[in-house]
């Protein structure tokens, strides 16, 4: 059977892509950020997936605010970089997996989850910044990809425990599937920022680490906490954490921490990343 083993979360700021794509990783400002995710470059050569479901949010690129599905499955072949208004990000197109996308849309609709399948689906920073920091800058992805967008642009997105208990639906679907293969599923966004209004530039350091540890240990405790602490305490921009409890949801019970690493500042956010092993993989 098809198998979860393992999963991670990272930010996806677009300015990190465009850094990338400049050639400024080693300039001042933005080393500490990229040394930051070495470790896990590294570990992804040795750890690499059949497939890797991919939780982000789109900014506006695939959707409109007339059409904002709250959950939109990619069941597509493939999936191009998307144009968010100074060119497509210059990576590879985004290789699907559409035989276990198909899978997942039954087990998950049956599941009761109403997903938006996607076949014909752009990607912008939200799902191509993360795969650049964790396989750089390739002629071809190494693996293959689900994206699965979660609207936490438009009020009213999904609650953190309606996201946890997608992430468990996408582990039970998984598991299902007759193939030997194995996935790993990551969660972008976050963390503390935003990017508008009276509190423009706020971080939020302590709520940050905070996160992290009960994202861990106590993820059933985290699936509790409501939209507003989220606004309050990480910034309007920091409800893209509820996507971090999908991947976590999907793990199962038990993780173990691989690694972890936070940095402030990274463009006008805080930089957040972790890497867990599913104790059962």
């Amino acid at each position: 059977m098809a198998r979860i083993t393992a999963g991670l979360t990272t930010s996806h700021i677009p300015a990190v892509g465009a850094a990338i794509d400049l050639g400024k990783t080693g300039e001042p400002y933005w080393k500490p950020v990229f040394d930051g995710y070495e470790w896990t470059k590294a570990w992804a050569k040795r750890n690499v997936p059949d497939v890797v479901i991919l939780v982000y949010n789109d900014h506006m690129s695939a959707f409109t605010p007339e059409v904002v599905p709250t959950f939109a499955l990619g069941c597509g072949d493939e999936f191009p970089p998307a144009d968010e208004g100074y060119g497509p990000r210059p990576v590879p197109v985004v290789e699907g997996h559409p035989e276990l996308a198909a899978h997942l849309a039954e087990g998950l609709i049956l599941d009761e989850f109403d997903l938006t399948l996607m076949y014909d689906l752009r990607v912008d920073h939200g799902l191509t910044v993360p795969l650049s920091l964790v396989y750089g800058q390739p002629e071809r992805w190494p693996v293959r990809v689900i994206p699965l967008a979660v609207n936490v642009v438009q009020y009213p997105p999904p609650t953190a425990h309606r996201c946890y208990r997608l992430g468990q639906a996408i582990r039970r679907a998984v598991r299902a599937y007759d193939t030997d293969l194995t996935v790993h599923v990551w969660g972008t966004g976050g963390m503390s920022h935003q990017l508008q209004g009276p509190r423009a530039g706020f971080i939020n350091t302590p709520y940050d680490k905070a996160f992290f540890d009960r994202l861990v240990s106590d993820p059933d405790g985290l699936a509790e906490v409501k939209h507003l602490e989220l606004v309050r305490e990480a910034g309007a921009e920091g409800i893209e954490l509820v996507m971090w409890l999908i991947m976590r949801g999907a793990l199962g019970a038990e993780v173990e921490e691989l690694y972890r690493f936070y940095h402030v500042p990274g463009s006008n956010t805080a930089v957040g990343h972790l890497v867990l092993r599913a104790a059962d993989s």
